[in-house]
């Protein structure tokens, strides 16, 4: 039973960190194999998603024109911005709603930004895979990531140090 809980902590510190300590204190796990699993979740999954996104980025650019040209020309007109980036000429490029936020978010934070969000607000797939996505030619992004998944989690257990009766049984 014990063991089921430290892979389910694992799995959930790989996907939304900030969460998973508290989680982990709150369903009855020890401190020193919370702190354990919510750790080898947070960077192991960050590894995962950041290795992962590269191969998958290329597939999709490569997928993609494929995928246009079997789609029926009625969805294309109902969807025609998905398509139009496989074009090799665009004049202008459309803006989603997720593009802004990207590009606010890069513009505003950048390399440092997506490395401390990432573990707090941002959840480790994506931040993998903006960091992956737009940074990936930085030297030690990989360790920066790490230290700050180390960090977060220092300042998490200090919480639950000084706030015990919260989240222990």
């Amino acid at each position: 039973m014990m063991v089921l809980k430290i892979l389910h902590v694992i799995l959930l510190a790989s996907v939304k960190y900030i969460i998973t300590l508290p989680y982990a204190m709150v369903i009855g796990l020890e401190y020193e194999q919370a702190l354990f699993s919510v750790l080898l979740g947070g960077i192991g999954g960050f590894l995962f998603f950041y290795y992962l996104s590269k191969p998958v980025i290329r597939g999709f650019n490569l997928i993609l024109p494929r995928i246009c040209k079997l789609i029926p020309e009625n969805i294309k007109i109902k969807y025609r911005h998905f398509c139009e980036r496989t074009s090799t000429r665009r004049k202008t490029k459309k803006f989603t709603r997720k593009n802004r936020f990207i590009a606010r978010f890069r513009r505003s934070y950048g390399f440092w930004g997506i490395i401390v969000t990432t573990p707090l607000f941002l959840t480790i797939p994506l931040g993998a895979f903006l960091a992956g996505k737009y940074y990936s030619n930085r030297r030690y992004l990989v360790l920066y990531m790490v230290i700050s998944i180390i960090f977060w989690a220092a300042i998490l257990s200090g919480l639950i140090h000084l706030f015990p009766n919260v989240f222990i049984n």
